[in-house]
């Protein structure tokens, strides 16, 4: 699934989309994100030493593990409800592509539980359990 595609089921738009592209392998989401230097989130972290944030390598991480629930996002907004067991590794810098990878390790109703890992080359960056709450779209 390419960025067009993608946002059919996310409401996300430039400059927060965060994914360039996803697919399902087996029950696994894999998704990436290019990192072209040019991003909000590096102007100002770090001058001289750009390094993604944390927290925007937990909304990649998220964005790109949405392709696990698409079936059940027409209609709905996703929203974080918690983030547990969070640990960042490595740094991620403009010209990484990061790859995503996560997966549904419970489900109660619309509440989603993914355990995603973020990886540069090989290299681990981020990881960590996400918690995911579907609220239906107000007209």
């Amino acid at each position: 699934m390419e960025r067009e595609e993608i946002k059919q089921y996310l409401p996300h738009r430039e400059p927060m989309l965060l994914v360039d592209d996803m697919e399902m392998e087996g029950d696994v989401a894999v998704g990436h994100y290019h990192v072209r230097g040019d991003e909000f989130f590096l102007q100002g972290h770090f001058p001289g030493h750009p390094v993604v944030p944390g927290v925007i390598m937990c909304e990649i991480m998220g964005q790109c593990s949405c392709i696990l629930i698409k079936d059940e996002l027409p209609g709905r907004l996703t929203f974080y409800s918690g983030l547990d067991k969070v640990r960042f590794k490595n740094q991620v810098r403009p010209g990484d592509t990061i790859e995503v990878r996560g997966k549904i390790t419970s489900r109660r109703g619309l509440i989603f539980f993914v355990d995603a890992e973020a990886k540069v080359d090989g290299k681990l960056c981020a990881k960590g359990s996400l918690i995911f709450t579907l609220v239906d779209k107000k007209e």
